[in-house]
């Protein structure tokens, strides 16, 4: 038991994998166990069809409650990565995490097509302002940015999708072009259940919080075309969370 978990650990420290990635963002129990089992199932510690360790078992392993440990199942299945079995046990489903599966919003459009549609809008309204923004304005991004991070921390996902949400319109609003507002406005609860995904990979949680603050950086520098950046790669990033990946357009 001891043999497995080390060598659990010891694969966690590469460079871009989900662990070494949160090693200096603040995470609670719950966070650390998803990535140590999801760790465990990516690496075929935990194959694909097997039945994980009883829950008593496993909560002593990982040094949690049984609560927690259920909390951090609950989150994985939702990534469709278990299926939990009442009475049955808990059987790994997927050794890779998508949230796809729960997107509620197929039939009036796709996933990929809301993250590359947001890609495509967000940026071009952020760039554009960046040549607009006040200092009230600033203030205001800054109030929710810290409020997001509270909300985040305090797991309170949907407060923080609708923190995301007000966020992101308004830099639409400083932009002032009406047409994009009103495609945008016009698609919020698919752009709320859009930015609500990505929150599903508990142990990345606070990424959203980090790529708010480089947007709002941007802004304060008045500097559109980085702020576009930040923008779009925080798009790509928040997309990649939820499981989706699309080719982005390379600027000169």
């Amino acid at each position: 038991m001891h043999t497995r978990t080390s060598a659990a650990h010891t694969m966690a420290v590469r460079p871009g994998h989900p662990r070494f990635l949160m090693k200096n963002v603040p995470h609670t129990v719950t966070d650390a166990a998803i990535a140590t089992i999801r760790e465990r199932i990516e690496a075929s510690v935990y194959p694909v069809g097997s039945l994980l360790p009883a829950q008593r078992q496993l909560s002593e392993e990982l040094a949690i409650s049984r609560a927690s440990l259920r909390e951090a199942l609950t989150t994985l299945e939702a990534l469709g990565m278990l299926h939990i079995r009442p009475g049955k046990g808990v059987y790994v489903s997927s050794a890779q995490a998508s949230s796809t599966h729960a997107w509620r919003f197929a039939d009036q459009a796709s996933l990929p097509d809301t993250y590359q549609m947001r890609f495509a809008l967000e940026g071009f309204v952020a760039r554009l302002a960046a040549h607009s923004i006040g200092d009230e304005d600033i203030g205001w991004l800054e109030d929710n940015l810290a409020s997001l991070q509270r909300a985040l921390v305090d797991a309170d996902l949907e407060e923080a999708a609708q923190l995301d949400f007000a966020f992101h319109m308004r830099i639409v609003s400083l932009a002032g072009n009406a047409a994009i507002e009103s495609i945008l406005r016009g698609s919020a609860d698919i752009m709320k259940e859009s930015q609500r995904l990505p929150f599903y990979r508990r142990e990345l949680v606070l990424s959203t919080y980090h790529e708010h603050a480089a947007i709002v950086d941007a802004l304060k520098a008045r500097d559109g075309e980085r702020a576009g950046r930040a923008i779009e790669q925080h798009i790509v990033n928040a997309a990649q969370r939820a499981g989706v990946h699309f080719p982005v357009p390379q600027r000169p």
